[in-house]
């Protein structure tokens, strides 16, 4: 997503935890796009005071943050009842409470700014309770869906001109899935990523990226058994 806001014209506010990656990808960004300005933080998002740290450094050292994109997440959990509730607290905590602060430093930027745009990276697995592995992190992606969208009617109750996007990505491989099996419907990190800008750029509310087949099989998870979702 980097590259592709990059090759969009916007400056980047980038963290993440590894200063290594970061520091090597800000180099190959000014040396493609040099009119740009590329600025990185080292943050690890289960550090919740570090994040507001980050966030409002950032908006000092730029003056204004037109978006933020929420997207930190962990994708390992593991079937409930069998003994691994330390791995399952750890990904409702990253996917879903840091989530929250991100969402928290954000709108406290936006509302002094009385402007913004805030994106919440969800899942298509937010759509129904889902079994085995994936019951803990669906629930998490779930609860940050849920979470944008409130933030989303306050922003329409208050009538304050910031916008709220919610993505639901289908399966993309990358790294945290590159030793699972082959998914349905599964493409590759720059067809994913690409949908996910274009869908952040249309200003959406809501989408499901790709948008085909996803935008359907999401009307169908919402409605078919849960015996036929499961599977």
């Amino acid at each position: 997503m980097a590259r592709l806001f990059a090759k969009l014209g916007y400056n980047l506010a980038i963290c993440a935890r590894r200063g290594e990656r970061l520091e090597q990808l800000k180099v190959d960004l000014l040396q493609s796009y040099p009119n740009i300005r590329v600025e990185y933080k080292i943050l690890d998002v289960s550090d919740y005071e570090s994040i507001f740290k980050v966030f409002d450094e950032f908006a000092a050292d730029f003056g204004h943050l037109d978006r933020i994109v929420v997207n930190a997440g962990v994708g390992d959990s593991r079937r409930i009842g069998k003994g691994r509730f330390k791995i399952n607290r750890r990904t409702a905590e990253i996917n879903f409470i840091s989530a929250l602060a991100q969402c928290e430093a954000a709108m406290k930027i936006f509302r002094e700014q009385n402007a913004g745009h805030l994106v919440v990276i969800s899942s298509m697995s937010a759509m129904r309770g889902l079994p085995g592995h994936m019951t803990t992190y669906g629930a998490a992606k779930a609860g940050i869906a849920h979470l944008a969208e409130g933030i989303r009617a306050d922003m329409l109750l208050t009538k304050l001109p910031i916008k709220v996007t919610t993505i639901y990505p289908g399966y993309i491989r990358t790294e945290i899935n590159k030793d699972a099996k082959p998914l349905p419907f599964e493409v590759d990190a720059d067809t994913g990523t690409k949908a996910i800008v274009a869908a952040i750029e249309s200003g959406a509310e809501e989408a499901c990226v790709p948008s085909l087949p996803w935008s359907i099989v999401g009307q169908a998870m919402k409605h078919l058994p849960l015996q036929i979702v499961s599977k």
